[in-house]
């Protein structure tokens, strides 16, 4: 059964694809963008049950956006970022992230962090 749709906003094309195959693995239907205003257009029309930010956009930074997600989503907002400082995760969180992952991650940690924002739906 599936969990829904993932928005992967992220930039790099690499993490990208390993976040995609990741969270299709645990049962999403994903739509990934590598911009901000991509991912603001998308939000318009979808109704995403989890979304993945990096904050290191090429054309908005990422703690911006999150503050416009969190006006158009109500969606768990999951922030996967090299910004690795206590600084940095406590910025995420008060810009609306529901949880902070640092890269480079381990798809298990990914995983894990998943199952506790969106955790899987039953069959019944």
């Amino acid at each position: 059964m599936s969990r829904g749709i993932c928005l992967v906003i992220e930039d790099d094309e690499d993490i990208a694809g390993l976040i995609s195959l990741i969270l299709t693995r645990e049962g999403f239907t994903v739509r990934s963008v590598r911009t901000a205003s991509a991912a603001l257009h998308q939000l318009r029309g979808l109704k995403p049950a989890l979304i993945t930010l990096d904050l290191g956009l090429p054309d908005l930074d990422g703690l911006q956006i999150a503050k416009d997600i969190r006006e158009l989503s109500p969606a768990p907002l999951l922030m996967i970022t090299a910004r690795a400082t206590a600084s940095d995760q406590y910025n995420g969180m008060a810009a609306g992230a529901s949880a902070y992952l640092n890269k480079p991650f381990r798809p298990a940690e990914l995983r894990d962090a998943v199952t506790k924002l969106s955790p899987a739906r039953s069959a019944t």
